[in-house]
């Protein structure tokens, strides 16, 4: 094999590490927002892609979708959609050299840690992005906006519970259909603000409720909706979405890691993948601002 050629499917391993079986497995664990939005492969690097206008279809009288008299005409509507073109986005990151001697003497746990960091540091830089394009760059322009009642780390005043039930109302009106699959996103701060106000704020209010997260710390789920942590959810926000249904993710290609091969020298790892977050529906998604002081 040639100086500074990747390695065959056959030589995907250090010092017996299948790198590529784990960057893989790694990969799908760090991923966050990845696994709520919907995922669908792509052959085409450039995508043309619609985005549906917020609302549902009103008539203008005289025209109506009911009574229509039998043997009528019906009146003709149409929901209006934005097209858009977008070039998918390619995530790249490499090791440095591990040398053809720290590769014979040291233990698989340093190579297993150098995969590790690559891919996390890669699903995050991934997770980062779709986060942004759910929640407009934290601009909300086509989705929903609520701004807290007070910052959730304040020292009175706050409302978390108004400022959640809020965010669902306004997708509930947008939509017009039922929505059971919301999710509340938080940052650890937003997290921990929240446990503090339920638990010191709000636990005289409800006590069994209250009680139990103080017992075992958890807060897996808030008003019906399960509660997802990632420090990619920019400090002073939170939302509630349904992004399964707001935000699909095209995969162009999926994560790829090979061993880069110097030969006398050593070897490195290389990971990328290539895909594009985009916002097709827009109300479902409601981002909550000032929830920081």
């Amino acid at each position: 094999m040639v100086a500074g050629a990747p390695d065959t499917a056959g030589e995907q391993d250090l010092r017996g590490l299948d790198i590529d079986k784990v960057s893989k497995d790694l990969f799908e664990e760090a991923l966050i927002f990845k696994k709520e939005v919907t995922v669908q492969s792509t052959s085409s690097r450039e995508i043309r892609w619609y985005q549906k206008t917020a609302g549902y279809i009103t008539l203008t009288s005289p025209a109506r979708i009911s009574p229509i008299q039998p043997g009528s005409k019906p009146f003709v509507a149409e929901q209006s959609w934005t097209r858009n073109t977008s070039q998918v986005v390619k995530y790249f990151l490499e090791s440095p050299t591990i040398n053809m001697e720290d590769e014979s003497d040291n233990d698989v746990q340093v190579f297993m840690n150098n995969a590790e960091d690559l891919t996390a540091a890669v699903a995050n830089d991934l997770d980062g992005d779709i986060w942004n394009v759910a929640s407009e760059d934290q601009s909300a322009s086509l989705i929903n906006a609520v701004t807290s009642t007070a910052a959730w780390d304040a020292t009175s005043g706050q409302d978390p519970y108004e400022d959640i039930a809020q965010a669902e109302q306004l997708i509930r009106e947008q939509t017009k259909r039922p929505v059971n699959n919301l999710a509340l996103y938080v940052s650890a701060k937003g997290h921990k603000d929240l446990k503090v106000w339920l638990v010191s704020i709000k636990g005289s209010s409800v006590p069994g409720f209250s009680s139990q997260i103080a017992k075992d710390g958890s807060l897996l789920m808030f008003d019906g909706k399960r509660v997802v942590v990632s420090e990619n959810v920019t400090a002073d926000f939170a939302m509630v979405a349904d992004l399964s249904r707001s935000v699909i993710y095209k995969e162009f290609k999926s994560l790829t890691t090979a061993i880069i091969k110097d030969e006398g020298v050593g070897r490195k790892i290389r990971i990328w993948t290539h895909g594009l977050a985009l916002l097709v529906r827009p109300q479902y998604n409601t981002l909550i601002s000032n929830t920081e002081l």
